[in-house]
């Protein structure tokens, strides 16, 4: 058995829902919050490089999102590209790209990462269970232990994806998709 198959998530833990915080009403925001065991810089570094992107989060970027300016942004599972701002880069501190927000504050452990991303609200729960195992992802490569990316059609595979649907559902007082968004994005 490989890693991937014997990689479980853990339960849902250190999300919430805003229903007013997005522009666009038929978005939510979700806001995950997750305590890494490695310093602001390190973690940083995984958030805007994009060699490290293409190691645990669901989409790529052909720039450096470290730096102010435009970028394109894949998601995984939607070959089209998305033109995408930088809006904010305050290492090792806050990122403002698109319709996410990162922000990095260093802890007792690290860091305490906050991320806040609009999503369609009828997928909001298919959001947190994808950030989550991202997040996972995320804290073993930055471990030196990498398994790569489970993201899109492979996040929705893994073991444990549905029980996370639907406790970050049941957490958030929806109910679970019914039907793909028409494109495998977390």
């Amino acid at each position: 058995m490989n890693e991937l198959e014997q990689y479980d998530p853990g339960p849902a833990r250190g999300a919430d829902v805003r229903k007013d915080l997005a522009e666009d009403k038929s978005k939510w925001t979700l806001i995950l919050v997750r305590d890494l065991r490695h310093s602001p810089e390190k973690v940083w570094q995984a958030l805007t490089d994009p060699a490290q992107l293409r190691e645990w989060a669901p989409f790529v970027t052909d720039g450096n999102l470290g730096k102010l300016g435009n970028v394109n942004l894949t998601w995984v599972g939607n070959p089209q590209a998305l033109a995408t701002k930088v809006t904010r880069a305050d290492a090792p501190r806050v990122l403002e790209c698109g319709d996410m927000r990162w922000e990095l504050e260093s802890s007792g452990l690290g860091t305490r990462l906050t991320l806040w991303h609009n999503i369609d609200r009828r997928f909001i729960s298919w959001g947190a269970a994808g950030w989550h195992i991202s997040f996972d992802v995320l804290e073993r490569m930055l471990q030196g232990n990498p398994m790569g990316r489970i993201a899109g059609i492979d996040a929705m595979k893994s073991a444990g994806w549905q029980r996370l649907v639907g406790e970050y559902a049941k957490q958030f007082g929806t109910e679970p998709p019914k039907a793909s968004p028409g494109i495998a994005r977390n």
